[in-house]
């Protein structure tokens, strides 16, 4: 099934805001791991808890991103 160029651009949108998502959990682990390092525990299970956040909205924009490729979500026109 073919996705008119709305659909592609809104499909590469959200691959590529999933993707930064899970580039920046990734830093936040390591950032976490530094500060647990350091003693300062509090930080690090602070930055622990917004690392799973954007893990799981990682997992929620790519989940979209197939509904896209799938032709649940479809788009018309850019607004």
């Amino acid at each position: 099934m073919w996705l008119n160029e709305y659909e592609q651009q809104l499909r590469r949108d959200l691959q590529g805001v999933a993707s930064d998502l899970r580039w920046s959990a990734v830093e936040l682990l390591r950032i976490a791991e530094q500060l647990r390092l350091a003693g300062n525990d509090v930080d690090a299970e602070a930055t622990l808890r917004l690392c799973s956040l954007f893990q799981g909205d990682e997992e929620r924009l790519a989940g979209y991103a197939e509904e896209v490729k799938a032709k649940t979500i479809t788009r018309t026109k850019v607004h």
